[in-house]
């Protein structure tokens, strides 16, 4: 709960199902923000936008790409600043990659 204290009001959390518990949501709720979690049980309401969901997707297989690479992996810079950095080098190379520059 405490990676959500500071979520702005309108915002929205893109999750998995292993985030799909009522506590979790009533919180989202409270804070008056939505929530994008598809629910564990097929049964259970299904508030889940596809798009939205596609989206969590995108952003969980660019962290899959960036952990290709060992210093992003290991996490072995010392500073914050110097690890951002790498991830932002990093981002632009995936990014290059992807619209056909190759280096």
């Amino acid at each position: 709960m405490d990676l959500i204290k500071d979520l702005p009001k309108g915002a929205m959390l893109l999750a998995d199902k292993g985030y799909d518990a009522n506590a979790l949501r009533i919180v989202i709720t409270e804070r008056k923000a939505w929530a994008n979690i598809p629910p564990r049980e097929p049964q259970g309401p299904d508030l889940l936008q596809p798009l939205l969901y596609r989206a969590r997707n995108l952003v969980e297989r660019f962290f899959n790409k960036a952990k290709q690479f060992r210093r992003i992996a290991t996490r072995c810079d010392k500073l914050a600043k110097n690890y951002l950095a790498a991830l932002k080098l990093v981002s632009i190379r995936t990014w290059l990659r992807g619209n056909g520059y190759t280096f």
